[in-house]
């Protein structure tokens, strides 16, 4: 959930994290939009004015990674409504869905939890369109791909999370298999 922050090779693809590997790649022709709500005024803006609602577009090539989904595009971003590159980590995507409109092409609609200073604000959407190919293949690997993510950075949770293991305590604790510290009258 980063815009124009992914670090790109001389061949305009993405430099791979550690042990991040490629799953999928559209080479040409995918059109993304972002819709980023209540963006603050632009500093070319005139004062007092509200920022509304943000519209982006572009036109590329997108990566599917086993950490990430990137796009990057076609130009460096030259138009007020153009980006460069998009980065988001699978676990970011708060939902992903097919949609099959009566008219137009099938498209897959993201809603994206924003990373801090990412340049993206809560409630950001995406839709990713692919003009050479269909969309199917890419819905169910984006979707196998997101849920092996989520559950990898649960269970790296859950590890860290656990706790340590308690050794009884040291000493006579018990005297006869009544407790020493036991109420007068107790007896096991």
């Amino acid at each position: 959930m980063a815009l124009n922050w992914t670090m790109l090779n001389s061949d305009r693809t993405p430099v791979h994290l550690p042990r991040e590997s490629t799953i999928m790649t559209v080479d040409s022709g995918a059109e993304v939009s972002l819709t980023i709500p209540d963006t603050p005024p632009t500093a070319s803006a005139a004062s007092g004015g509200s920022g509304g609602e943000r519209k982006l577009q572009g036109t590329g090539k997108l990566f599917l990674t086993d950490q990430r989904l990137i796009f990057v595009s076609e130009s460096d971003g030259g138009g007020s409504t153009a980006f460069n590159t998009l980065t988001l980590p699978l676990p970011s995507i708060l939902s992903a869905r097919f949609e099959q409109p009566y008219l137009g092409s099938n498209y897959v609609s993201i809603d994206i939890r924003p990373s801090p200073d990412g340049g993206l604000t809560p409630g950001t959407r995406s839709e990713i369109r692919l003009k050479n190919q269909g969309i199917f293949q890419l819905v169910s690997l984006l979707e196998k791909t997101r849920e092996r993510a989520v559950y990898m950075r649960r269970q790296l949770r859950e590890e860290e999370e656990t706790l340590p293991a308690y050794a009884s305590p040291q000493g006579p604790s018990r005297g006869g298999g009544t407790p020493v510290d036991a109420p007068p009258g107790y007896e096991a």
